[in-house]
């Protein structure tokens, strides 16, 4: 049976909680939560466990918090329970959408990132300059409050396109509106 039809069931397992966690928690081992969420690990990763196979999982409130980088930028932090399953989620939508997007796509990416888009880029430049002897022009765009506009339902449709497991949809469908739901649009930084 195709992947899509079934997973809901792959990320139920055990072994694929325990597993989101711990490649979820790399890089930030001393956040305050993460440590307190450690303190009884076995017993929440059950807990997230039970609660996706009896398909009872409500995400957790949003923590709103401002960073510069270099701009102001406003991020809404789920709590650690959230992000866990988030990664779990993430890891089976990337290997749907993953191969339909374009090659020079850099950023949120496996085995992309900055350093290999500045990498190609000046690979290019160098290829369409002949070696710098000609011009060569770049567009940097950012598209402004692009996260904050989304479109919930929309959003949704896409993924549907490509994604048939009701159970897997219907954790999606939580996910998506458990950020403004009100208004039926944006998505957390």
């Amino acid at each position: 049976m195709n992947i899509r039809h079934q997973l809901y069931r792959h990320i139920t397992t055990p072994i694929a909680v325990f597993n989101s966690f711990y490649e979820f928690r790399k890089h930030k081992r001393r956040s305050a939560d993460i440590l307190l969420f450690e303190r009884n690990l076995e017993d929440n990763l059950s807990v997230l466990h039970r609660q996706l196979k009896t398909k009872t999982y409500q995400p957790g409130q949003y923590t709103g918090f401002y960073i510069n980088d270099p701009k102001v930028r406003l991020i809404h932090k789920a709590p650690v329970a959230d992000r866990v399953i988030h990664h779990l989620v993430s890891r089976q939508l990337e290997r749907i959408f993953d191969p339909s997007f374009i090659a020079h796509s850099y950023s949120c990416r496996l085995n992309k990132g900055t350093h290999l888009g500045v990498a190609h880029l000046y690979r290019s430049a160098r290829q369409v300059s002949h070696n710098y002897t000609r011009p060569c022009f770049a567009l940097k765009c950012d598209i402004k409050k692009f996260f904050a506009s989304v479109n919930h339902k929309i959003l949704f449709s896409i993924i549907t396109q490509k994604v048939t497991d009701p159970d897997f949809l219907n954790l999606l469908q939580r996910i998506i509106d458990s950020f403004n739901a009100d208004s039926g649009q944006g998505l957390p930084i």
